[in-house]
């Protein structure tokens, strides 16, 4: 008897646990078709406020926006600070992310030359409804050819390195982040935020995005022409 109802009572759990999984999936596939797609391309030696401040902002939005972290080989990138972060095969993606996010880093210094990957920042760039750069993650997309001949901005510091991988850039020393048609691209570190914002601002109105900024306590720089950091 015992061990017809311990049967039993493993049944009802499996059918239970079947349930609550296929409920799970439900979900997710609801909040997938709602909301709209961030793809964070990863490498190591990333920047970390290159991808946490746009994170920060963007991952408040819930019901609005669903980021997901990609790298070539998946698994764990960590970046010089030791901040580890796990993520997903590019290979993976089986549906076009609407925004693509590129930060920047030391990192980007090895993986201009990493054509697989800059392949498939091009794949997916080209295909996607946003591109968004942060730092010297505009040296990548730079890189792929597809900011040939259009406005783009980058990290103040090392706004000459980045400019040499792609002469065809209309390169703007001044801007704070620039806007190319889908192309968003920002200056150093804390500008991503800033970029943002900015272009919350341009999907959401000038309010929505002020809103976010205050609260998350952030004095937000809302002129995106003028860098205090410019290139002298």
């Amino acid at each position: 008897m015992k061990r017809r109802f311990s049967l039993l009572f493993a049944l009802i759990l499996i059918l239970v646990d079947g349930n609550t999984l296929s409920a799970q999936k439900k979900i997710d596939a609801t909040k997938k078709d709602t909301t709209m797609e961030i793809a964070i391309i990863m490498f190591d030696d990333y920047e970390t406020l290159d991808v946490f401040g746009p994170a920060e902002i963007f991952g408040r939005l819930t019901d609005i926006y669903n980021l997901k972290f990609y790298s070539l080989k998946g698994g764990v990138i960590s970046n010089r600070h030791g901040v580890p972060i796990m993520t997903e095969k590019l290979e993976i993606i089986n549906s076009i992310p609407e925004i693509v996010l590129i930060p920047g880093g030391w990192g980007t210094r090895k993986e201009v030359d990493n054509l697989l990957l800059i392949d498939k920042i091009k794949e997916l760039a080209q295909s996607s409804n946003y591109v968004l750069t942060v730092c010297t993650g505009s040296a990548l997309l730079a890189k792929s050819g597809l900011l040939n001949g259009k406005k783009a901005t980058s990290n103040k510091r090392a706004f000459a390195w980045v400019a040499s991988q792609n002469q065809n850039v209309d390169w703007n020393k001044k801007a704070r982040w620039a806007i190319d048609g889908k192309y968003y691209t920002s200056s150093g570190v804390s500008a991503g935020m800033d970029m943002t914002l900015g272009f919350l601002a341009d999907r959401h109105g000038i309010d929505f995005a002020r809103k976010v900024a205050k609260e998350i306590e952030y004095n937000w720089i809302e002129d995106k022409d003028n860098d205090s950091f410019v290139v002298e």
